[in-house]
């Protein structure tokens, strides 16, 4: 393992791959994920976790909605003590078109069999729907967490926001409304702080700077930002100026300001979004937020986009061993 405390250039060959895929537009990524989604949630889930209790499919927000799911999964009454648990929220990746909460259900469980709540998240899906909607539906997963996690042995006062790829971006996007009326505002959500905040974030591979969507070989086409940006709050972004105007809205590193909690990022040189994490903890050091960080090299064959999920990796056990680490001293300290 071996963590970097700057930001490194792109590895060439890694560079080159991009190059390859350059400007994926949005239907050829979802083509993508809906050849591999079940393939992957198979893969990931194998030789399920002992020790746990799982709550599938609640309404969290009451209106029957089939993405608005959740799953808690809680450590077995025998092996939980009486004092309420830590809560790990957490939102899977997709590309925010995709995905599901099945794929990452043995990553949220080995969380709680080490002795917290874990709530896996669904949440509607770009395409039909807009970052808008998405911050709306962790607005209502974490005032859900709040309002109801206490029968499921969880304690509303020490929570941990995390997610991969699509949903690390929407954790951390939502924690950035916190502390920002004018970006609450954009994104339809009442100008006053009404959630409940949480102690801390978790970001495996996540997309933190939308600027990557106009850099050198991006991974993603522009038509994500298009496809993201809200409806309602402006005139759709068409020219590059608009365009980059919207990406800085959609961007949680360009909203880092007081009282942002603490952050664990995990990423590789073989990540599509490596600068982008870099950059974002130099930003966050240099506005004196705390942040851990595992970061790999290139030279680790196991660590390309989103290998945290999978439990055959040793590097994916480090990373679960030291989410449970972080959860624990975040939420140890008080709100």
């Amino acid at each position: 393992m071996h963590e970097h405390e700057a930001a490194a250039t792109v590895p060439r060959l890694h560079l080159a791959a991009r190059s390859l895929f350059r400007g994926t537009p949005v239907w050829a990524f979802r083509a993508g994920m809906f050849l591999i989604q079940r393939s992957e949630t198979k893969r990931m889930n194998e030789h399920p976790i002992a020790g746990v209790v799982h709550t599938d499919d609640i309404d969290y927000v009451g209106d029957g909605h089939p993405a608005h799911r959740l799953d808690v999964i809680a450590p077995t009454p025998v092996l939980a003590p009486r004092a309420l648990l830590p809560v790990y929220i957490y939102l899977h990746g997709g590309g925010w078109t995709s995905g599901d909460k099945a794929t990452v259900t043995k990553y949220c469980a080995h969380q709680a069999a080490t002795g917290m709540v874990v709530v896996n998240v669904n949440y509607r899906r770009a395409g039909r729907f807009q970052m808008d909607h998405q911050l709306a539906d962790a607005d209502a997963a974490v005032r859900w967490v709040h309002e109801n996690i206490r029968a499921h042995g969880g304690d509303p006062a020490r929570v941990v926001l995390g997610g991969d790829s699509a949903g690390g971006h929407i954790a951390a996007l939502f924690t950035a409304t916190s502390g920002s009326p004018e970006l609450r505002a954009h994104f339809g959500m009442t100008a006053e702080k009404a959630t409940p905040t949480v102690q801390g974030l978790v970001l495996h591979c996540s997309a933190v700077d939308f600027s990557m969507f106009f850099a050198r070989a991006p991974i993603l086409g522009r038509g994500f930002v298009r496809l993201l940006h809200p409806r309602g709050t402006a005139a759709a972004p068409a020219r590059r100026g608009t365009l980059r105007r919207a990406a800085a809205y959609l961007s949680p590193i360009e909203w880092i300001g007081p009282g942002h909690p603490a952050v664990f990022v995990t990423t590789s040189a073989s990540d599509y979004f490596y600068e982008s994490n870099l950059r974002f903890v130099e930003r966050l050091r240099a506005a004196l937020v705390p942040v851990e960080t595992i970061i790999y090299p290139s030279a680790n064959a196991n660590t390309r986009h989103t290998w945290q999920q999978n439990y055959r990796y040793p590097e994916s056990q480090t990373v679960w061993q030291r989410v449970t680490t972080f959860v624990n001293s975040v939420t140890s300290q008080p709100a």
